[in-house]
């Protein structure tokens, strides 16, 4: 019944002795009993529904406390004496959608109608979470009484008695408050008691009448509801950040160096020009090419801000992409269902558990009943606390915390910018350029080191080369030539700033930029969600995958394929046939009393977050953990509904009359340390019976007994025969997993800890948690992913090691790693027939407290402290590391990126000659998958963390880099495939780049140490920089990735990004260009018949047809050096994949469009001759454009015939066949 602010009568003794009729528990004895033809799997009598006791809502006893505790006289077995029967009495009217009074039913049908006002306010909720006080909550409930609406006629007397109800429980609630600021209230007394009742109260009372939601049923699917909260109390996404004006982003981008000088030269050119002329001289279009200078720039502002903003959007969709990775469960119309954290809205019941929905969305109010075990937060997001902070009915849970223990249902009270958190992040928005929005890339990157390694390098001698060209004309005009510094200098400082101009990498922050967002968005399109545009490039250098089996190498589809029970071994082999359909037509079919305490096991220990949906006998839909859906969906064949054997288990049903027990279950979570979950529920003659779960060896070894009535101790043949059963199923691939049982006594001490028996991580083990009875089993099946084999050999072969970490067994670990293809025969002793663990070879496969034992040593002070010389004897073997835990992922990644064995010549000698293992060159570069909370700290410490989409936990994705939308290893795959093109596509950006900056320069310090200008004016150059910057960065960085991508080695983190094989083509293309030039510039006035451009343009004062060839030939051969570009390993034909790259196509094609334009009709905006080329100029500058493809054929031959080929780190074609074939080389 529901816990408002009225308190209830105890139940009838007829009652109270049917409940606990009901909640009777078998024994053995009791199953030897049992009809043995009784094979429909139906309950027994003893485990049928109970009667609902009609618990009457008396109105008038919760007005005092004395009232309240007058009104008790059951008892409860929890507790015994009058406290804890005032404690289970206060409890009695908790569960959300039974039965209410006649007052409260009639105010809540008169007022659920769409659109009814509220009556508390999104500010009055707001100040409640902010407070987070009792009073606080007293206070809003003592508003919403007296705003309440009014009602149909007749019904003012039941609206004031509710108010008289509202008044008076927060009068004692006010009381309560004040007695414990005054004096210590001691736990478990009656006022301790009565004031955790009335909290508990009011919150159900705030959630049922004053926010129309039922903490059983939530609110209502209906979206005119819905809608309508949103309009009343705000929506849960926090608005987006405010983009910076496109004005703003100009402003940032003409910041530059280079373009302020440039700004400035178009400045003083147009002052120079206008207002330097001699008499009688008109200007004409003098003022041309200042304000040409000027508008490329403008050019370049209005480029690179549109990049700039193009990426605020991109960031918008980022965040938007991830909000719809976050979801939560919350209950409406009954049913639990998951939705994104923007679709909460207040009123909503959230269902939370630590487990796999640890993070709040939004701020809230627990409800009751507590669980047993309560719920623990980490509040240190918000508060900056480490203490976990326990929670009790009617406190305020924040949002941005996180549940690190327990389970609890929590009404969702403020949403958006109305939480304590939305405040926080609004605020942020509002007042700061909140930079960290993940684009500008991690400094630590090894491309972002590299690349700004080689800007500086460029940078310094640009600048050199700048102050060498303006010094070397300064001497030689003024000293020797004996000219004018006033009419001069200004030409000297253009020349000087055009060699500047082209010298520095201007484009080369675009190109990076262009290629990490190009390469994202189309990962996207692959599954694969970057949050980090460099882990895009990270991923490309990665040498180590370490990743995770379920859901990962698998399909995630667990199915119960094998159970053990009863000293039988049932194994459904028949695809079609479900495996309790094979039991149930088994003529060694166990009792029915067997079957029904094995589901009962079942639906009793699972958590209330995993759900299973049914059309007959077919799975439709689950949430929640794929282990649990599985043993649902098994109980399920057998022919049992486990929310119905949950919703009438006292302890632990959370639905009708005996939801008021639930307090007196005790839950103890599952988590990593102890391999296991258990469900106490209380028994009706005293004590309690404790459900376990878990690992099979870890579960196994706690069970004294077993299920079977002619022989109860588990004796050692019995359990070597239990063991051989699991090891069967392991090496099928299955996990295994031990139901067993245990009852306890009344009294018994939950939190003791056994002497004897230690967890699986050295911890002691509860008391509770041993002497188990084993009961059963469970082989589950989850079958490989069919892409997976194929993924994992193109890691291989692209000299990516993969390792394996999983929690599952030994034998089902190397059964999965096998078929997987990870593991290989040559992993095994010679000899060796079955592929087990323990024909493995030395190291080859790891559990994990043997891992942790051989990497760990124990300091002078008695601590742990890691031994990486000892991991490093370790890691190169290692392919499997089973029964490992959240830990030892984090040691895994920690030991992997520090090694430095790759310098220990003699170990790496050693291990290439004993175990034809090849040490990667450079420290490792490691992928970690994770979908857990608990695998949060090793994403981070990896250097790439790979979440899962669909079965990570929020805090596990928070902490990655990449999402795995399909939880797919062969998208890690793709992942690394686009990372390398990424640096490919910039490694293709600076060989352009750089061929133009080193033909360009040594034109202009040519020609102005010759004639004292350079031939290649400043206006020219600013094209030549906007074909490089903007047009070639976008063409080179949109290139899709080739499997030749994959055949390659990772590159090394110190390795330059600029390779051997790079600078002979750079430095071979640029000879052949500047011999061009060289030609024009001081034999082309004799060939080609024009007259010298330098006489022309001092004498005549117009613009030269000579220079203008010069200009014309020079964008050609770079246009046509763009595609040799696309090549970075001499590949023979430069033009394939061409036509697959139309946006590359596009920009080549528009650029000699723009060329053309620019040489017929640019006149002196362009500093080109009037009219242009004529058509035999046109002839050659396109010839000698078109020469930059045989002359890169060259290079290659002579490349080709080099001692040195290969040491660009590309793997000679003579050895690389056998590099494929050796899987034993370690990256």
């Amino acid at each position: 019944m529901v816990k408002t602010f009225m308190e209830a009568s105890p139940p009838a003794e007829s009652d109270a002795s049917s409940v606990d009729k009901s909640t009777e528990i078998m024994t053995a004895e009791s199953i030897d009993k049992d009809d043995e033809n009784n094979v429909d799997g139906a309950v027994d009598e003893t485990t049928t529904s109970p009667q609902k006791s009609s618990l009457e809502i008396t109105l008038g006893d919760a007005s005092t406390p004395e009232a309240s505790a007058e009104s008790v006289s059951s008892k409860s077995p929890r507790m015994g004496g009058l406290a804890a029967a005032i404690d289970s009495s206060l409890r009695s009217i908790q569960s959300a959608g039974s039965v209410l009074s006649n007052m409260v039913n009639a105010f809540v049908q008169v007022h659920t109608a769409p659109k009814t006002p509220f009556p508390v306010t999104s500010k009055d909720l707001s100040d409640l979470s902010s407070d987070r006080t009792h009073q606080a909550l007293a206070r809003v409930l003592e508003k919403a009484a007296a705003n309440m609406p009014p009602c149909a006629p007749g019904e003012e007397e039941e609206l004031k008695s509710a108010r008289v109800k509202i008044e008076a429980l927060v009068k004692r609630i006010g009381t309560s408050e004040e007695e414990a600021g005054h004096e210590k209230v001691k736990s478990g007394s009656m006022k301790e008691l009565q004031r955790a009742h009335d909290l508990e109260c009011a919150a159900n009372a705030l959630a049922t009448v004053i926010l129309r939601s039922k903490p059983e049923d939530g609110i209502t699917n209906d979206a005119v509801d819905i809608e309508f909260r949103r309009e009343t109390f705000g929506t849960n996404a926090i608005a987006d950040k405010k983009l910076d004006s496109f004005l703003k982003l100009c402003w940032n981008a003409v910041q530059d160096f280079v373009l302020i000088m440039l700004i400035v030269l178009g400045i003083i050119g147009l002052v120079v020009e206008t207002t330097t002329l001699k008499d009688g001289e008109k200007c004409g279009a003098c003022w041309l090419e200042g304000f040409a200078i000027l508008l490329s720039v403008c050019i370049v502002v209005l480029v690179t801000a549109s990049i700039d903003y193009a990426k605020q959007f991109a960031f918008i969709r980022l965040t938007r992409s991830l909000h719809e990775t976050n979801t939560k469960a919350v209950v409406r119309n009954g049913h639990q269902m998951s939705v994104t954290d923007d679709d909460i809205v207040v009123g909503d019941i959230l269902s939370v558990n630590a487990h796999n929905l640890a993070s709040i969305p939004a701020d809230c109010i627990l409800l009751g009943p507590p669980i047993s075990g309560g719920l623990k937060m980490d509040e240190s997001s918000l508060t900056g606390e480490s203490k976990l902070i326990s929670k009790k009915p009617g406190d305020v849970v924040l949002s941005g915390t996180t549940a690190v223990q327990g389970s609890a249902k929590m009404l969702v009270i403020a949403v958006g910018i109305n939480s304590v958190a939305g405040k926080i992040k609004a605020h942020v928005y509002d007042s700061t350029d909140h930079d960290g929005d993940g684009l500008d890339g991690d400094d630590d990157s090894p491309l972002f080191v590299k690349l700004e390694k080689i800007a500086k390098q460029i940078g310094i001698a640009g600048t050199v080369a700048a102050l060498l060209s303006f010094v070397v004309n300064c001497i030689k005009g003024f000293v020797f030539q004996g000219l004018s510094p006033k009419e001069y200098i200004i030409e000297y400082i253009v020349v000087a700033i055009t060699v500047l101009a082209v010298a520095v990498p201007e484009g080369l922050p675009l190109a990076v930029t262009l290629a990490l967002a190009f390469s994202s968005n189309k990962m996207m399109k692959e599954q694969n969600l970057v949050k980090h545009l460099d882990a895009c490039e990270t991923m490309g250098c990665a040498t180590t995958i370490c990743t995770d089996k379920t859901g990962t190498l698998t399909s995630n589809k667990m199915t119960a394929r094998s159970i053990y029970i009863n000293g039988t071994d049932f194994s459904c082999n028949d695809p079609s046939l479900s495996l309790g359909d094979f039991i149930k037509v088994s003529p060694d079919r166990p009792k029915a009393s067997i079957l029904t305490l094995i589901t009962t096991l079942i639906a009793v220990d699972t958590m209330d977050e995993t759900t299973v949906e049914f059309e007959g006998n077919k799975l439709t839909s689950s949430t929640g953990n794929p282990t649990e859906v599985a043993l649902l969906a098994f109980a399920h064949s057998l022919g049992e509904d486990c929310q119905d054997l949950r919703d009438s288990t006292r302890g632990r049903s959370l639905k009708g009359t005996l939801a008021e027990f639930l307090v007196e279950g005790k839950q103890i979570e599952f988590s990593s340390a102890r391999k296991m979950m258990s469900w106490a529920i209380p028994k009706v003659e005293g004590g309690y019976r404790i459900y376990c779960k878990g690992a099979s060896e870890v579960v196994l070894a706690r069970c004294t007994h077993q299920l079977t009535g002619s022989t109860p101790e588990l004796d050692d043949e019995a359990r070597q025969r239990i063991l051989g059963v699991g090891e069967a199923y392991n090496r099928r691939g299955m996990r295994t997993l031990v139901l067993a049982y245990r009852d306890l006594p009344e009294g018994v001490d939950f939190d003791a800890k056994s002497a004897n028996i230690l967890n699986a991580d050295g911890t002691e083990a509860l008391e509770v948690e041993t002497n188990l009875t084993f009961a059963g089993l469970v082989g589950i099946e989850d079958p490989l992913r069919p892409e997976v084999q194929g993924a994992i050999k193109q890691c291989y072969e692209a000299g990516i090691d993969v390792r394996l970490v999983t929690g599952d067994s030994p034998n089902t670990a190397v059964s999965i790693a096998y078929q997987a293809g990870i593991l290989k025969d040559f992993h095994f002793l010679d000899g060796s027939d079955e592929k087990i663990a323990a024909n493995l070879k030395s190291n080859v496969l790891m559990e994990g407290k043997v891992f942790r034992r051989k990497v760990y040593k124990i300091d002078d002070d008695g601590e742990k402290e890691f031994d990486q010389t000892a991991f490093d004897k370790i890691w190169p073997h290692l392919r499997v590391l089973a029964r490992s835990s959240p830990d030892d992922k984090l040691t895994l990644a920690h030991g992997l990126n520090q090694s430095t064995l790759y310098t220990d010549k003699h170990a790496c000698q050693k291990l290439k000659a004993e175990d034809q293992i090849t040490v990667f060159p450079d420290r490792q570069v490691v992928a970690m998958t994770g979908d857990g909370t608990n695998d949060a700290p090793a994403l981070k410490r990896a250097d790439i963390g790979f979440a899962m989409g669909i079965a990570g936990t929020q805090i596990a994705k928070d902490a990655a880099d990449i999402i795995l939308l399909d939880d797919n290893f062969a998208s890690i795959v793709t992942a690394a495939k686009w990372g390398r093109n990424v640096y490919a596509s910039i490694q293709k950006f600076l060989q352009f780049q750089l061929t133009v900056n080193i033909s360009a320069v040594v034109t202009a310090l040519v020609g102005s140490f010759a004639f004292a200008k350079s031939p290649l004016a400043a206006i020219q150059m600013l094209w030549v920089n906007l074909i490089m910057d903007s047009l070639a960065s976008l063409a080179l960085a949109s290139e899709p990735p080739t499997d030749e991508l994959l055949r390659r080695n990772p590159v090394n983190r110190s390795k330059s990004i600029v390779t051997v094989r790079m600078w002979a083509n750079m430095l071979g293309q640029a000879a052949y260009q500047l011999t061009i030039i060289m030609f024009l510039l001081f034999g082309g006035p004799r060939v080609f018949g024009f007259p010298p451009g330098d006489q022309v343009e001092r004498e005549e004062g117009i613009n030269s047809e000579h220079y203008t060839f010069i200009f014309n030939s020079f964008v050609w051969m770079q246009l046509f050096n763009e595609v040799n570009a696309r090549s970075l390993n001499g590949e023979i034909n430069v033009f394939s994949g061409m036509l697959q790259n139309p946006l590359f196509c596009g920009i080549l094609l528009i650029t000699a469009i723009l060329q053309v334009i620019m040489v017929e009709f640019g006149g002196k905006a362009m500093h080109v001759a009037d009219g242009g080329l004529n058509g035999e100029l046109w002839g050659w500058s396109l010839l000698f454009g078109v020469g930059s493809l045989p002359i890169q054929q060259i290079i290659n031959i002579l490349f080709g015939q080099c001692k040195d080929a290969g040491v660009d780190g590309r793997v000679p074609s003579r050895i690389k066949s056998s590099r494929r074939l050796s899987m034993r080389t370690v990256r």
